[in-house]
Formats: structure tokens, sequence, C-alpha cells
């Protein structure tokens, strides 16, 4: 079998007639980089507006950080219009900024997203779509030390935002979140045909009548 396939296929055709040939991983391990990035539901034009986004998605990122363990040592935003307008001028830039520490806190990491989307921001724009990403990733337990810093400050930090995303858990999402992830938020995708999450949400489970 080996002559005429790869190991890979050799391996998936010994599965499918009952020999195991691959270990399953019970728990996924931490990912390297994490990414939030979403289109408009609105052309875009105002710096707002932007900064608005990118904190929102600097929240859900840091969300994902946090529940592996893990602290960002490099953030990465990015802005752009949509390519496939022909009629309206094409920009796209983007900006990754080394922290100082590594750090699993929303606030200064939109801190530091917004300060890097201001310098790439340019006047005159249709802006379709805003990422970040953060990347460098490390675990908590193997996290450096600023031997100048101060430590009481890192673990009411930590507290805070452990806080905060209890409340989120047990009240629901965006209960408490920064005042710069704004609250109407029109830009937003718009998602109103979207399907229902059957395989992750209880309360969008498929209910069979008798």
């Amino acid at each position: 079998m080996r002559s005429h396939f790869s190991v890979v296929m050799e391996k998936t055709i010994r599965e499918i007639n009952g020999t195991p040939c691959i270990e399953l991983e019970e728990i996924n391990p931490p990912r390297k980089q994490i990414v939030s990035s979403r289109s408009f539901g609105i052309p875009v034009f105002d710096l707002a507006s932007l900064e608005e986004s990118v904190s929102l998605y600097i929240s859900r990122a840091a969300e994902k950080l946090r529940r592996q363990q893990s602290f960002a040592g490099t953030v990465h935003v990015s802005i752009r219009t949509s390519p496939f307008n022909e009629k309206e001028p094409y920009y796209a830039n983007s900006m990754t900024i080394a922290l100082p520490k590594q750090t699993d806190d929303t606030r200064l990491l939109t801190k530091v997203a917004l300060w890097g989307l201001r310098r790439i921001y340019r006047r005159g724009y249709k802006y379709q779509k805003a990422g970040v990403m953060l990347s460098e990733l490390v675990s908590r337990q193997y996290r450096q030390i600023d031997l100048f810093g101060a430590v009481d400050t890192d673990t009411k930090a930590s507290q805070l935002m452990r806080v905060m995303d209890q409340i989120n858990a047990r009240m629901g999402r965006d209960t408490l979140k920064l005042a710069s992830e704004g609250f109407k938020q029109p830009w937003k995708m718009k998602q109103g045909n979207k399907s229902p999450n059957y395989t992750t949400c209880w309360d969008e489970l498929i209910c069979v009548m008798n």
C-alpha cells in the first residue's frame, strides 16, 4: 500500500478499516496566534468607527488569549478598503507593535492597537474591513517578569480581567466592556441571514416536536 500511496493515505485507509493509527488529541494545543477580523456591514469613513471596531476585536482576541492561559508579546492591527470596488481608490495598511512586556490585559492591548490604528488611518477612504492579531504568545507560567515593573499592578490587572470574564460568562457577553468599543456600533457586519448555531449554542438547538 505504501508503495502506491503516502503514509497519511495509508493511515487513513487503515483507520477506515478499523485499525487505529492516528492518535486523538483530547486537548487542543494552545494557539500561536490569535486573529480577530471582520468586514463591516456598511462602508466606514471615520476614525471613531474604526476605533470602536478595533477595540471590539481586541476584546474578543484577549478573551481567547486568557482562555488558553497565555500572554501576548506583539499586537498587529490592519485596515483596508474593498479590493473589488474599482470605482473607489484602494488603500490597505497595517502595523505591528512589540509590547514592552507580555500581557493579557484588554485595556493595555486596546491602547496599543488604537495607537497603531491612528498611525495607519488615512482620511477619504471607504474602509471595508479591520482586524487585529495577537502573536508572540507565551504560556502564563513561562511569562518573563519585568525586573523593574510593579508586580502588584500586574496581579491587580489579572484579577480585574478574571472578574470581567466571569461576569460576562455569567451575565452575557459585553455585560462589562471598554467604552472604546462603542454601544450602537452601526458598522457591525449584518447577520440577519445568519444560520443558527445548532452545535455551539444551547438556546439555538433544534427542537423536535412529537
